[in-house]
């Protein structure tokens, strides 16, 4: 399992996602609760960008329909979304972010 840096720790502000691209995969991360999570950036409901949604307790409403998804699993926790979304192991390393998006959950 390959990790990549993805950004830097300091400039992830808490509760507030991150859009990022690795190897052609939207991956959004999400500080929140003392860590960090990579969940693919696209919802599984509508095809759109995880990242332009808000955190609360460790999940990951989308903006558009109002899905959530539990940032540790990808499982979805409100309807619409039936069906889980990717994520991604998170490494932090000093103050560099490092996930890898070689194997999904």
């Amino acid at each position: 399992m390959a990790f990549v840096k993805v950004a830097a720790l300091s400039e992830l502000e808490e509760d507030t996602p991150k859009r990022v691209e690795l190897d052609g995969t939207p991956v959004s991360l999400v500080r929140t609760e003392g860590e960090v999570f990579a969940i693919n950036d696209i919802c599984s409901h509508a095809n759109v960008s995880l990242s332009e949604g808000e955190v609360e307790d460790c999940s990951i409403e989308c903006w558009l329909h109002g899905s959530s998804f539990d940032l540790r699993t990808g499982k979805p926790s409100g309807l619409p979304a039936t069906r889980p979304v990717p994520v991604y192991p998170v490494k932090i390393e000093g103050d560099d972010v490092l996930v890898s998006v070689s194997q999904e959950s």
